[in-house]
């Protein structure tokens, strides 16, 4: 017959089995996960979150992101939108308030051509900001509708369904 003390550590193994099997390191729960479209970098002072292209029609589409300056101190301006093979409008700079946020999807502001504006591809862009800050980024095309319906298109380039 088994002695009480043991029956306790037995049953104490059965029931501390499942605790201990769900620990551990790299876990998916560990992970960064974005239920987003758009893709993010937090690495200069000014993050860019969410950034995509909603494109209308091949060739043309809508800069929408956001900008976020983590300074607490100094404001900043994104001066400058580039690409390789892509012709950006950035009509004049875009104020960023120290510790605020811009959401460029509200305002259509930035307009971007080119042969890569495509739906369900991508286009490499460079941001730079008045800090000195250049950050250059893959940025997904997605298609004009659905959770980016209200992006206002560049002029003239409204999506072919409704033209």
């Amino acid at each position: 017959m088994k002695s009480p003390s043991r029956r306790r550590a037995a049953l104490a193994a059965l029931l501390l089995a499942p605790t201990l099997a769900a620990c551990g390191f790299n876990v998916q729960t560990d992970q960064v996960y974005q239920p987003a479209e758009g893709v993010n970098n937090r690495a200069g002072q000014v993050d860019i979150l969410n950034a995509t292209v909603v494109s209308g029609t091949d060739g043309s589409g809508t800069f929408a992101g956001t900008l976020v300056n983590n300074s607490q101190k100094d404001a900043d301006q994104l001066t400058e939108v580039s690409g390789e093979g892509l012709d950006v409008t950035l009509p004049e700079p875009i104020d960023i308030p120290a510790g605020g946020l811009v959401n460029l999807a509200d305002e259509g502001t930035v307009s971007v051509e080119g042969e890569s504006v495509v739906p369900g591809g991508y286009v490499m862009m460079t941001f730079v900001f008045a800090n000195g800050q250049s950050t250059t980024v893959q940025v997904p095309v997605v298609v004009h509708g659905g959770d980016y319906a209200d992006v206002p298109l560049p002029q003239g380039k409204k999506p072919a369904a409704t033209e």
